[in-house]
């Protein structure tokens, strides 16, 4: 045969020395777990304020994890407590909000996550830190500029970390681009593009409390679209609309695309809407001057089904929290790191102080139909960052 010539030595060869590729964080987990390099050393002991959507995703992922223990749940509805009991067993104390003062006074907690509503996170966040724990809280840190610096304010004074969360930096897709971008992979990045398009449609009541579709889901993509290209932009234009009546109501929009421009020439496009029928639609393009990146849209499995007629595939992850699992579970993993000091914080107050001003600045352009202009003052940069 021809190609026996290329046939080579054999793959027993070196093989000790073959590993897996960075990008793949599932086989890391099933090779740390492997090699003992989970669940060493002490416990890190947490308590968990709220019990909703992001509240369930942290807790499933926390009570999976050998080196954490959860100690109390601090949850207001009760019609929640038999389900918290069947995910966390007896080993986790559940407590409605006048008894959280337990979990201050408590000194086996090391750190505490807040995924209640955004109106109680300062109060939760001072008294946590007061009481001398870490703290791991779902944006917004509070509901002003002034709230949230304070918060971190009180944080430097002591210390101790407050960990923002935006889980999109730990999903494999995007993380291996931002680390792409910032090698020169695909040169000078002329432009890039982050598509945010909600699943499930959310409910009016939690529509009315969450500031806004700028503050609640555009910050992601700000956040993710400045961190990969490590830059601040200095113009904002929004061009945006409610196409559905009920939210148009609220006075929001439903409907957005904001232009990002950027010092060093790149341009951003960032699309928001709240509801699209066929799934959680997110995808991030960077094109640069060597080439292009893309994250597409996961599907629950790869099958295809062919009949002669027609090719069909299975339709997109549902939602956020099968989209994001893996990033979640990274995301928290990183910070019981950073509370055991095995890594320094990576998100700081210059980064969701940063994003939140863009966010305003994208609302502001919206409302009166006008470019703003955003400048920076040096200490206004995130470490790693230009503007």
């Amino acid at each position: 045969m021809a190609t026996v010539k290329y046939r080579g030595e054999s793959p027993f060869v070196n093989r000790a020395n073959r590993k897996h590729h960075p990008s793949d964080i599932l086989y890391q987990d099933y090779v740390d777990a492997v090699e003992g390099n989970v669940g060493s050393g002490r416990k890190v002991t947490f308590a968990l304020f709220g019990f909703g959507r992001a509240g369930t995703i942290h807790t499933r992922n926390l009570v999976a994890k050998s080196n954490v223990a959860l100690k109390y749940i601090i949850e207001v509805d009760s019609s929640k407590y038999e389900l918290i009991r069947r995910l966390c067993g007896d080993r986790t104390e559940i407590r409605p909000y006048d008894q959280a003062g337990e979990v201050w006074c408590d000194e086996e907690v090391d750190a505490v996550i807040i995924t209640t509503q955004t109106g109680l996170h300062r109060e939760i966040i001072l008294r946590s830190l007061k009481a001398g724990k870490a703290v791991f809280c779902e944006k917004p840190i509070g509901e002003s500029p002034a709230e949230t610096e304070e918060c971190y304010s009180l944080a430097r004074e002591l210390n101790l970390p407050l960990f923002c969360g935006f889980q999109r930096r730990w999903d494999p897709a995007l993380s291996q681009m931002q680390r792409k971008v910032r090698e020169g992979d695909i040169g000078h990045v002329q432009v890039i593009r982050s598509v945010s398009r909600d699943s499930p449609l959310p409910p009016l009541a939690y529509l009315k409390i969450s500031g806004g579709i700028f503050h609640d889901c555009m910050v992601h993509d700000i956040d993710i679209v400045t961190w990969i290209l490590g830059e601040l932009p200095s113009q904002v234009y929004t061009v945006a609309n409610a196409q559905i009546p009920e939210i148009a109501d609220l006075g929001d929009f439903d409907n957005v695309v904001s232009t990002l421009t950027f010092p060093s020439g790149t341009i951003g496009v960032i699309n928001v809407n709240r509801f699209a029928v066929y799934g959680y639609d997110n995808r991030v393009e960077v094109f640069g001057m060597k080439g292009l990146l893309e994250s597409e849209n996961v599907r629950p499995d790869t099958v295809v089904r062919e009949n002669g007629r027609s090719s069909s595939k299975n339709p997109i992850l549902y939602s956020f929290p099968s989209r994001y699992h893996d990033a979640y579970n990274a995301e928290m993993s990183c910070f019981i790191d950073v509370v055991s000091g095995k890594q320094e914080l990576p998100l700081t107050f210059l980064h969701t102080k940063s994003v939140s001003r863009i966010a305003e600045a994208c609302e502001v352009s919206a409302r009166t139909c006008e470019p703003v202009t955003m400048t920076w003052e040096k200490n206004e940069v995130p470490k790693g960052y230009t503007a």
